[in-house]
């Protein structure tokens, strides 16, 4: 054996480390050099990833009912980060309310602020008060009535919906509100998949 033979062992360590670097090349090398056949693979971009935040109890955006002229705050939804529920209060000024309807794809959930009065649930009245909480599924029927005293209530909409019809026929402070045909807070409410079984007129101003 010369001195330029390998030693027992060494020869395999030899091919060894051979094959990782040519491993190493082929892994790294760009696609196009590797496999010149091949299609490029492209991967997604990630969504960015929604970021938390916290508000002060005045703050969120606030908007001027179109009708009783209640209050209504959107504290959670889409545009602020939330693809997956929304959440707000509206105040029920007395002798107004919500009239029955229906959300075809969204659950609800209310909690009881401040105040006292009526929920109907597929027909059945229920009284409300403060503390109270409610749940609807997705298509079924309901509506407050507050007609002795103001109600304020928590929101929660799974998926988002209500937000945007809140936009479309709702103002901000200080500006005029919507004058809007039944048939018009009708054809807003169904672009936000939300039917209204009566009127809005058959509730007290």
């Amino acid at each position: 054996m010369s001195a330029f033979d390998p030693k027992p062992g060494q020869e395999r360590r030899s091919w060894c480390s051979i094959l990782l670097l040519w491993l190493f090349i082929v892994e790294y090398q760009p696609m196009g050099h590797a496999m010149p056949n091949s299609k490029e693979i492209k991967v997604p971009a990630h969504k960015p990833v929604p970021q938390g935040y916290v508000l002060g109890a005045g703050e969120g955006e606030h908007l001027i009912h179109f009708r009783d002229a209640g209050n209504i705050s959107i504290k959670v939804d889409s545009l602020k980060g939330s693809n997956n529920f929304a959440l707000g209060t509206q105040q029920l000024p007395m002798g107004s309310g919500i009239p029955v309807h229906r959300h075809f794809q969204m659950d609800e959930a209310f909690y009881v602020l401040e105040g006292s009065g009526t929920f109907t649930l597929n027909d059945v009245p229920h009284s409300c008060e403060r503390g109270g909480t409610i749940f609807i599924p997705r298509n079924t029927w309901h509506g407050f009535s507050s007609p002795d005293q103001e109600l304020v209530l928590l929101w929660i909409m799974v998926p988002p919906g209500l937000d945007g019809f809140f936009r479309e026929t709702c103002s901000p402070p200080g500006e005029p509100r919507k004058e809007l045909t039944r048939e018009q807070i009708n054809t807003i409410a169904l672009k936000y998949g939300t039917e209204f079984r009566c009127v809005w007129s058959s509730l007290p101003a």
